[in-house]
């Protein structure tokens, strides 16, 4: 994101302002701000030099002298070229320069104009910028505050008078208005000065917004599919924010601690001692009368026998 610093009138740093990434942040096209600054310049010639020809000079119709007979090569008039006071072959003409540049190349141009400046830290914005009344020198000690190194422009949101009365005589400095903002000067002028509400009117003219605006009428569809495509954009690296964002984990649960076995008194302990002896006196017995059952049933059989 790019930002700038904001000045006091002491020349203090204040704090750093965010720029508008869409304006300041643009590419920087050089084949771009060629075409803008030749056609710039070339529309500001007047296209008035103008020459005469052989047939617009006054004079020289009449032959200085015969065909023949004189020794001299032929000639048909005085105001003939190779003649002083004659016409001029090929001599500027009046004609017009204008070359037209498309709205949109103009914008991007400016776009990519406050982009460098951006970029090269050649921005400097002022908290306030008033003078109680039209000072040079007071203008003079609050540039001298300022990191400015050679040229700088100057560009105010709205008129102020003591501003530009305190500006005017002073060489290194070019007063100008947003609202004539232009890519000749930008790259002219080493570092932009202005305040920070001439920053607002600059991204409310030259804007993501404006540019919709502007293509509005003639292209909806592009300004919707645009629109569209944005969104989108945004949501996915809103998306994308949202996962990165670590989620707090739950606590953990502890196990369920384990029951210890109940604690039986003297008594409960005694009638399970007696019980498991009854229990055993029990089996003794039953084994004891199988075992009698057994004999017997053998003595029967061998008295049979026999």
């Amino acid at each position: 994101m790019p930002s700038a610093n904001v000045y006091d009138m002491d020349g203090n740093v204040v704090r750093e302002e965010e720029l508008d990434a869409y304006v300041f942040g643009a590419p920087i096209n050089t084949a771009l701000l060629h075409q803008v600054v030749t056609a710039q310049l070339v529309n500001r010639r007047q296209g008035n030099a103008n020459t005469k020809t052989r047939a617009e000079v006054s004079g020289g119709n009449k032959k200085p002298y015969r065909q023949k007979g004189t020794g001299h090569a032929r000639q048909g008039s005085t105001r003939a070229p190779h003649y002083r006071g004659g016409g001029t072959v090929f001599g500027p003409q009046p004609h017009a320069y204008e070359r037209k540049i498309p709205r949109k190349m103009k914008r991007a141009a400016i776009r990519a104009a406050l982009s460098d400046k951006a970029a090269t830290g050649h921005i400097l914005l002022m908290d306030a910028l008033t003078f109680e009344e039209p000072h040079t020198q007071a203008m003079e000690e609050l540039l001298s505050r300022l990191p400015l190194e050679r040229h700088v422009l100057l560009l105010l949101p709205k008129h102020n008078e003591n501003v530009i009365l305190s500006a005017r005589n002073i060489h290194r400095v070019k007063l100008g208005n947003v609202a004539s903002i232009n890519v000749v000067e930008l790259l002219k002028y080493d570092h932009l000065l202005m305040p920070v509400a001439s920053v607002t009117k600059i991204v409310n003219a030259f804007g993501m917004e404006a540019d919709d605006r502007l293509q509005l009428k003639r292209h909806p569809n592009v300004v919707a599919r645009r629109q569209a495509r944005r969104a989108a954009r945004e949501a996915a690296v809103a998306a994308a924010a949202a996962d990165a964002t670590p989620t707090p984990e739950p606590p953990a649960e502890e196990p369920p601690a384990a029951k210890k076995p109940a604690r039986r008194g003297k008594a409960a302990t005694a009638e399970a001692t007696g019980a498991s002896e009854t229990t055993k006196a029990a089996e003794t017995t039953s084994a004891a009368k199988g075992e009698e059952s057994t004999g017997t049933k053998r003595r029967r059989s061998r008295s049979q026998e026999e």
